[in-house]
């Protein structure tokens, strides 16, 4: 049961992150999404040209193995709301640093900059709402599996 509430809660989180970086780069013109999808650094993975949907589904295979681990954490003790926001930030700090390594490794001269404060802003803010979105979705797993038993 773990591991499917893991894969559920990484699938819509992942879905959340990916949709709103989608409308953030088409309402601002920052190429965040365009960044999250991007692999042309990564060796024999990145020489092919992937589909949207694809590069999409490598973006979600990430986020399924966040939420699994996130649940095998979380699943330890009976932590408190509070507590598992604060391991999800924990747990996503990383990924809001993650731009600066995908930034400077990309090959293709379309992602953001380093430097480009703004694409990092939403970036973070993104991946924020990724990392919020986790104790949220795992609490209301919980109430749903609690209500049916």
């Amino acid at each position: 049961m773990k591991l499917l509430k893991g894969i559920w809660i990484g699938f819509w989180s992942g879905m959340l992150l990916g949709i709103l970086l989608k409308w953030i780069e088409y309402m601002t013109g920052e190429r965040v999404y365009t960044l999250l999808l991007n692999v042309d650094f990564i060796p024999f993975i990145g020489a092919v040209d992937w589909s949207e949907p694809v590069a999409f589904a490598f973006h979600l295979i990430i986020s399924l193995a966040i939420g699994i681990a996130y649940v095998y954490i979380a699943k330890r003790r009976n932590y408190a709301f509070g507590h598992l926001v604060l391991l999800s930030l924990g747990f996503c700090f990383p990924l809001f640093l993650l731009y600066f390594p995908l930034s400077a490794l990309a090959i293709r001269d379309d992602i953001p900059q380093m430097t480009n404060v703004s694409a990092y802003l939403y970036w973070v803010f993104a991946h924020l709402t990724f990392a919020l979105a986790l104790p949220v979705l795992y609490k209301t797993f919980e109430r749903k599996n609690a209500a049916s038993q």
